[in-house]
């Protein structure tokens, strides 16, 4: 097997003031023809988040996500009526099949959210979201 190797400071970045992010992959503004995905790896981001900020709600489809906290509590609530609060130590998997609507936050005032946002190519398109 071929060694791939990316050097960290070859990502992408960006900082929003309440967001500052890295992607390894193709994300947002962050383009690199020859970085869009590694096999059905599609999303590898480093996501920090200011003390009571976050992602409004916002869709999703044909997308396994998964989100694993670094720092601090993650808030998530979706479409399904789901919503819970991660942090440390737990891991987060939401396959969004046909499609769903979510909103992730820090939920923490005093201190800025660390996680790792990874979304993952599905086998299977339009399955039903969980």
């Amino acid at each position: 097997m071929k060694a791939i190797i990316d050097r960290v400071d070859s990502r992408g970045h960006a900082d929003h003031g309440w967001l500052n992010t890295w992607h390894t992959f193709s994300f947002a503004d962050y383009y690199n023809p020859a970085r869009i995905h590694f096999g059905a790896l599609r999303v590898l981001n480093d996501d920090t988040v200011a003390p009571g900020m976050g992602f409004d709600l916002h869709p999703h489809k044909n997308m396994e996500v998964v989100s694993i906290p670094l720092k601090g509590a993650l808030r998530h609530a979706d479409s399904l009526e789901h919503s819970e609060v991660i942090t440390l130590g737990d891991i987060q998997v939401m396959s969004t099949g046909t499609g769903i609507f979510h909103s992730e936050y820090n939920d923490s005032r005093p201190e800025n959210l660390e996680f790792l946002q990874i979304w993952v190519i599905p086998q299977v398109h339009n399955t039903a979201g969980v």
